[in-house]
């Protein structure tokens, strides 16, 4: 923005459900990136659920209602940093389409979208980090969330800030574009279908031979997670916002009760 080089912009997080309830941390490490890219973040405490689940239900007035909350909430900031691309998505996305009878909210909608962000990209492409100040002495693969890749087009962003993290060796997933089968309500409604996907899912992970799965949403993470948990396969899971603020020493693997 025009005015960045006389003060820090201000970021408004985004928290985001499932990292609020299962996983604070990576809120922790996400309010660490941002600030180490020249920011201040701030955390409104109205914020709630990003909609996406009444969205994808059909509730659109619901979803509306609880999208002119969020926009209310977050309008005064420079930017909306999310990390996850799912809800990042909604966010930049969908929301404007939900005010196409209210030329109003509409605007007010288009204008907070384009502020919005991933983590990851908004470290890359907006604030031209090139690099952390992190060790993470394990293999890892990744994969690519669908909300992430195909609406944000986040794909190379995570992998240019991991090649800087001390000691850490990235082994590329055999189909690490294709879905991990969790799908927001997908996962309840279609429990069989799910479960083949994530299958798999967990085939390819444990077939990379690394020690470590990352990812940038919780949801596809959990899922993951557990799938690899049943099935006893010896692989660790984290949120790539972790590995990169270099907190895996604050709190067990997803899923774990115990540090790795």
């Amino acid at each position: 923005m025009a005015d960045d080089k006389a003060r820090r912009p201000k970021v408004g997080l985004f928290v985001t459900c499932l990292v609020d309830l299962f996983r604070p941390t990576v809120g922790f490490a996400a309010v660490k990136l941002i600030e180490a890219s020249g920011c201040d973040v701030e955390v409104p405490a109205a914020q709630t659920c990003c909609g996406q689940p009444a969205y994808n239900s059909g509730d659109t007035a619901d979803t509306r209602a609880i999208a002119e909350s969020v926009i209310a909430a977050f309008e005064s900031y420079d930017y909306v940093v999310a990390p996850s691309g799912s809800c990042g998505g909604m966010l930049k996305i969908h929301y404007p389409s939900l005010f196409n009878d209210d030329p109003a909210w509409k605007s007010r909608a288009e204008v907070f979208s384009a502020k919005v962000h991933e983590l990851v990209s908004f470290l890359t492409d907006v604030r031209g980090m090139k690099g952390v100040d992190a060790r993470f002495p394990k293999t890892v693969t990744y994969h690519d969330s669908c909300a992430g890749l195909r609406e944000l087009g986040i794909r190379d962003q995570p992998r240019t800030l991991l090649a800087s993290v001390e000691g850490l060796e990235l082994k590329e997933l055999n189909g690490a574009n294709v879905c991990c089968g969790f799908g927001g309500t997908f996962c309840v409604k279609y429990a069989d279908i799910s479960n083949a996907i994530v299958s798999e899912k967990t085939k390819e992970i444990a077939a990379s031979g690394a020690e470590t799965l990352l990812a940038g949403d919780m949801g596809c993470l959990m899922n993951m997670a557990g799938k690899l948990q049943r099935e006893k396969r010896p692989v660790s899971v984290r949120h790539v916002a972790e590995v990169l603020a270099d907190m895996t020493g604050d709190v067990p693997p997803i899923g774990e009760t115990t540090s790795d």
